[in-house]
């Protein structure tokens, strides 16, 4: 499956995020240490988003991470206080063009999701069929992430905060298709809502940051860097300053 991260504090290059660490997204992609549930290498596209005065920034490629040349030059002068990355395995079946890599966007929104939907897309036929058809035919792409980000909106754009509307979206898919992995992260650039639903989820804290990714951005001694393992079963909301972790219902 994918791997992804997200952070939010001062403003730093999205290089020392993304590929500089020892173990950064871009080793990731092609030597994970920790891909449950299947799969070795995230070829399948990557994208990086960011927030400038507010909004989100989105850089998305269909090729693997280590195939663009143009990437460590941007980078490398870009700063920023709001990140979102991942790089992408495509689940079988899925398309594997730029519309379905990770970060998905809507205003000020950036989204990821690592993992699948199971018996996809007969198991959750009945949760689409609630949508607004408008929001059916608006869909990033035809895959069970794009459907997943289209449940949570939902429920933002209903009023629901986005740590509920996280959670609701999780339990209802689980219910119909009680096989999935649904690890996701949401932000908006101010908070993080991040959810450990099979796939393994990090995070390390400083004063005046969090950092949440797949894995550790250094394997050699994680604890030692600070950073913490969240449960399975998990949703993790942060700010830059503040961070909760509660048990999620429905989780099997």
């Amino acid at each position: 499956m994918c791997r992804h991260l997200a952070y939010l504090g001062p403003p730093v290059s999205l290089a020392s995020l993304a590929l500089e660490p020892s173990h950064s997204l871009y080793r990731q992609s092609w030597a994970p240490a920790d891909m449950r549930g299947g799969g070795s290498v995230n070829a399948d596209g990557f994208g990086i988003g960011w927030y400038v005065d507010g909004s989100p920034v989105r850089y998305r490629r269909s090729v693997p991470i280590w195939a663009d040349e143009s990437l460590p030059g941007l980078a490398g002068s870009v700063r920023s206080g709001a990140v979102l990355a991942a790089v992408r395995n495509g689940t079988v079946g899925s398309p594997l063009n730029e519309s379905a890599v990770a970060p998905f966007v809507r205003d000020q929104w950036l989204f990821s999701h690592n993992g699948l939907v199971s018996g996809w897309p007969g198991s959750v036929s009945k949760l689409a069929e609630a949508l607004p058809v408008n929001e059916l035919l608006t869909l990033d792409a035809p895959m069970d992430s794009a459907l997943l980000w289209a449940l949570i909106q939902d429920r933002l754009y209903s009023g629901a905060s986005a740590a509920e509307a996280v959670a609701s979206a999780l339990r209802d898919v689980a219910a119909a298709a009680p096989e999935s992995r649904l690890n996701v992260l949401l932000t908006d650039g101010e908070q993080i809502v991040a959810t450990a639903w099979t796939h393994s989820l990090w995070y390390r804290r400083t004063a005046d940051s969090v950092a949440v990714s797949s894995e550790p951005w250094t394997i050699e001694n994680p604890v030692a860097e600070g950073w913490q393992e969240v449960p399975n079963g998990s949703l993790l909301l942060a700010t830059s300053t503040t961070l909760a972790i509660t048990p999620m219902e429905g989780r099997q």
